[in-house]
C-alpha cells in the first residue's frame, strides 16, 4: 500500500510511511499537520486527509479481494489465473467483476445447462463457424433432462450469453461507450399530481453524462425519487451492440448466427441494465461528493468569521404573530437580558417597542443589533432601521444567517446551558452570539444544520457528517481554543478529545478555578499521557504561570524553546518585540544546537513573534449597518455592498440587506470563464456588486461582479 500511495501523491515515499505509522499510532490530523511536520513534510490538513482515505480505501480493496477469493475457492471454482487477477486488481470494480459470474447464490440458467453437461457444446458454437451440423451434434447431449437437439442447443446458449454478459473487456468497452455518448433525459412524469415549479426545467430536459454538472443529477434524481420526473439514460444500442459483437469477435469466438444472437441477448438482458445502474450510481457518487465539496467550503469559510470584539450584542429573532424575541449579551456572551416586542404586524406596536429597546440599549450599553434572517427578518430590519434614525444612538445592525438556530434551541446542549428560558428565546442568544464568536457559536449546532450548503439532504448522511466533522475540527484546532472559557461544545472538537473529556474538563474548572496551566489538564481523569499530548498544544491558557502555554508551541518542546530565549536573552513576553527571524543570529544553527527540526523552529519563532495572531484576522469581518434597503429602491446598473452567504456550483448568493438574498451567476462573476465559483468567492466575504435585473414579483435579484 505504501508503494501505491507514493507513486499516486506527490509526497517522498518516507513521509508516507511517517504518516501511515502516525496515523496507525492514533495521532490526529491536526496534531499530525502542527506538531509532526518533520515526519511528513510538512503536510497540511486537506493533504493528509486525501492520503488517509486513499490509504483506507486500499485498505477496503485489499479485504474484499480476501472475502471474494474465500467464496470463490469456497465454491471450489478458484483457478490460478483467476487468483491472480483478482490479487492484482486495482479497484473494487475490478473485483467486483471478476467476482460477477460467481457472486450468485441460485443457480441460473446457465448453471443448470453445465450441471446437465452442455458446456462442451457451448465451446463447440463457440469455435465453429459452420453449423451445419449442430443438430447432430446437439443430440448427442439430448439425455435425462434434455429432452431434445433443439433444448440442448437453447441451454449451451444460456451459457454463452451468461459468460458475454460477465466478460470485462465488453464491460469496459461499453462503459466507454457510456461515458462518452450517453444521454441523461428527463421528462414529467404522467401520473404526478404535484406541478412543482422548481422542477419545471427538467420537463423536458436531455443532457450528455460527460458535461451534465453535479448540482443538476442530483436535482434531477430528487425529482425521480418524489415521483415528479421520469429519468432516463439514453445511449445508441446499435453502437453498444456492435461493439459487444467487436469484442466478442476478438476473443477468437466464431462467427455464426447463434454466437450474434447470444450478444444481442447478453447485453440486452445483463450488460445494458448492469452498466445503467453503474453509470446512475457514478452519476449520484459524483454529484453528492461535489454537493459535500461545496458545503464543506462553504461551513469552513462561515466559520472562520471574524468575532466581533469589545461590543455588546442585542439579538432579535423575528416573528409576526408571537412577537420579536429579543436576547441582549455582553461582549463575553453573557446573557444579560431578554423579552418580546411586537414591532410589525399584526400588533404594529411601534412606539412599545421602540421604548423599549431604547431603555436596554441605554442600560446594558448595547453597541449592536443582530436580526435574524427568518420569517419577519426584513420587516425587523425596516423598524430597527427607523428606530435608529429617530433615535440617533450610537448603534449599528446586521443581518445575521439564522439557520440550525431552532436546532440548538431545542438541544441538549441549549437545554443544559438555559435549562428555565423557552426555546425561542435561546434561538434569540444564540444569533447575538453568533456575531460575539461564531466559531464558538456555531459548533454547538449540528454542521449540516447549517444553511450553506447545496442539496446535503439528498448525499449520503454518513459521508456528510465525517466530511463537515474533519472541516470543524480543522477550523477550531487552527485557531485554538482558550482553555478558560470554551464550552464543552468546543472543546469536544479540539484533537484528541470527545465530548466526555470536554465536560469533565470544563467541570474541573469550574471546581478548582481556572487552569494556570496546560499541565493541570493531566489531573483531570481520563484525560492521560496521549490524550494530553494530541490536545495540549490546541488548549491556550492566557496570563497563567507558564508564558507558552497561550501560543501554538506543544509543551514538548519547552525545553528547547527556554533554552533558546535562553540563549538570546529573551523570556517569552519580549520575544515579540524582539523580532526574532530579523536578528542577526544564525537562528538554523541555533534550531540545530537545540535539536529542533527547521519546520518546528520556524513555528516556534512565528509564535513567539506574534503570540495573539489569530488566523481569522484576514478574513472579511461582519458587515454593520443602520439603514435599510427596499425592492423598490433597485435599478439595474446600481451598486451596492454585499457579503456572499452561499457558494453553489453554478454562482453565488449575496446579501445586500434584502428580504432575500441576491444571485451571481457564475457567468457574472469575473470576465474570465469560471468552472467553479468557490475559486472566486468563499462565504462571508465583501464583495460589490451591480444590479442586473430586479423580479419584484418573485422577489429575485440578478447581480454581477463584472463592474
Amino acid at each position: 500500500m505504501i508503494e501505491s500511495l507514493a507513486a499516486e501523491f506527490p509526497f517522498p515515499k518516507k513521509f508516507i510511511e511517517n504518516l501511515i505509522a502516525l496515523h496507525i499510532d492514533g495521532n490526529t490530523v491536526p496534531f499530525i499537520a502542527r506538531y509532526r511536520k518533520e515526519q511528513t513534510g510538512a503536510m497540511d490538513e486537506i493533504q493528509i486527509r486525501n492520503v488517509l482515505e486513499r490509504y483506507e480505501y486500499l485498505q477496503n480493496l485489499g479485504k474484499r479481494k480476501t472475502e471474494v477469493l474465500a467464496n470463490i475457492e469456497e465454491k471450489g471454482k478458484l483457478a490460478d489465473d483467476l487468483k491472480k487477477s483478482i490479487l492484482g486488481a486495482k479497484t473494487l470494480t475490478e473485483v467486483e467483476d471478476l467476482y460477477a459470474p460467481y457472486r450468485s447464490k441460485k443457480k441460473t440458467k446457465a448453471d443448470i445447462a453445465r450441471e446437465a453437461g452442455l458446456e462442451p457444446l457451448a465451446n463447440y458454437i463457440k469455435t465453429h463457424d459452420n453449423l451445419t451440423n449442430l443438430e447432430v451434434t446437439a443430440m448427442a447431449f439430448a439425455v435425462d433432462s434434455v429432452p431434445d437437439a433443439e433444448t440442448a442447443v437453447e441451454m449451451a446458449k444460456n451459457i454463452i450469453v451468461e459468460e458475454l454478459g460477465h466478460d470485462i473487456d465488453i464491460k469496459n468497452r461499453l462503459r466507454e461507450i457510456y461515458n462518452q455518448t450517453c444521454v441523461l433525459s428527463s421528462e414529467k412524469a404522467f401520473e404526478a399530481k404535484n406541478d412543482i415549479a422548481v422542477y419545471e426545467a427538467y420537463y423536458e430536459f436531455e443532457e450528455k453524462i460527460s458535461t451534465i454538472p453535479p448540482h443538476r443529477v442530483l436535482a434531477i434524481f430528487r425529482g425521480e425519487r418524489e415521483g415528479i420526473l421520469k429519468v432516463k439514460l439514453n445511449v445508441d444500442e446499435e453502437t453498444c451492440i456492435n461493439a459487444c459483437l467487436a469484442c466478442t469477435y476478438s476473443k477468437e469466438f466464431a462467427k455464426n448466427n447463434i454466437i450474434e444472437k447470444c450478444a444481442i441477448r447478453a447485453f440486452k438482458s445483463m450488460l445494458s441494465s448492469s452498466i445503467e445502474l453503474e453509470i446512475r450510481g457514478e452519476l449520484k457518487q459524483n454529484g453528492e461528493t461535489r454537493a459535500i465539496s461545496v458545503f464543506s467550503e462553504n461551513l469552513k469559510s462561515l466559520l472562520m468569521t471574524p468575532p466581533v470584539k469589545g461590543r455588546s450584542v442585542l439579538g432579535l429573532d423575528p416573528a409576526f404573530k408571537t412577537g420579536c424575541k429579543y436576547a441582549a449579551v455582553d461582549d463575553t456572551g453573557k446573557l444579560l437580558i431578554y423579552g418580546v416586542i411586537y414591532p410589525v404586524q399584526p400588533q404594529n406596536d411601534y412606539e412599545g417597542s421602540k421604548k423599549t429597546l431604547t431603555e436596554l440599549i441605554k442600560k446594558f450599553k448595547i453597541n449592536a443589533i443582530a436580526i435574524g434572517n427568518g420569517t419577519a427578518s426584513r420587516e425587523t430590519e425596516e423598524f430597527v432601521a427607523k428606530f435608529i434614525s429617530e433615535t440617533e444612538l450610537p448603534i449599528e445592525y446586521t443581518i445575521v444567517n439564522e439557520a440550525g438556530a431552532s436546532v440548538y434551541s431545542a438541544s441538549e446542549v441549549a437545554a443544559r446551558e438555559f435549562p428555565d428560558l423557552d426555546v425561542t428565546i435561546r434561538g434569540a442568544i444564540s444569533i447575538a452570539r453568533r456575531v460575539i464568536d461564531p466559531l464558538a457559536e456555531l459548533v454547538k449546532i449540528e454542521p449540516r444544520s447549517i444553511g450553506v450548503g447545496m442539496y446535503q439532504h439528498d448525499v449520503n448522511k454518513k459521508k456528510l457528517e465525517t466530511t463537515l466533522q474533519a472541516v470543524v475540527e480543522d477550523v477550531v484546532n487552527n485557531v485554538g481554543v482558550n482553555l478558560n472559557t470554551a464550552s464543552p461544545s468546543l472543546l469536544q472538537y479540539v484533537a484528541g478529545l470527545n465530548y466526555g473529556i470536554a465536560q469533565k474538563i470544563v467541570k474541573f474548572r469550574e471546581t478548582a478555578g481556572r487552569f494556570e496551566n496546560r499541565n493541570q489538564l493531566l489531573k483531570i481523569s481520563g484525560l492521560g499521557e496521549s490524550i494530553f499530548k494530541q490536545c495540549a498544544g490546541f488548549l491556550k491558557v492566557y496570563d497563567g504561570t507558564e508564558p507558552l502555554d497561550s501560543m501554538f508551541i506543544h509543551p514538548e518542546t519547552y525545553d528547547s524553546v527556554h533554552q533558546l530565549l535562553s540563549k538570546l536573552n529573551l523570556t517569552p513576553e519580549k520575544a515579540a518585540l524582539a523580532r526574532l527571524a530579523s536578528k542577526g543570529t544564525n537562528l538554523e544553527k541555533m534550531a540545530q544546537e537545540i535539536g529542533l527540526g527547521k519546520y518546528t523552529f520556524k513555528d516556534i519563532i512565528e509564535n513567539l513573534e506574534k503570540p495573539d495572531r489569530d488566523i481569522r484576522d484576514n478574513v472579511d469581518p461582519i458587515i454593520f449597518k443602520k439603514g435599510a434597503v427596499s425592492l423598490d429602491d433597485l435599478k439595474p446598473g446600481m451598486m451596492l455592498d454585499g457579503k456572499i452567504t452561499n457558494v453553489v456550483d453554478f454562482g453565488a448568493f449575496v446579501d445586500v440587506g434584502l428580504k432575500n438574498d441576491g444571485l451571481i451567476h457564475k457567468s457574472e462573476l469575473a470576465e474570465t470563464f469560471v468552472k467553479n465559483p468557490s475559486d472566486f468567492v468563499k462565504v462571508g466575504q465583501k464583495v460589490q456588486v451591480m444590479v442586473v435585473d430586479v423580479d419584484k414579483k418573485r422577489g429575485r435579484i440578478s447581480l454581477s461582479m463584472r463592474i
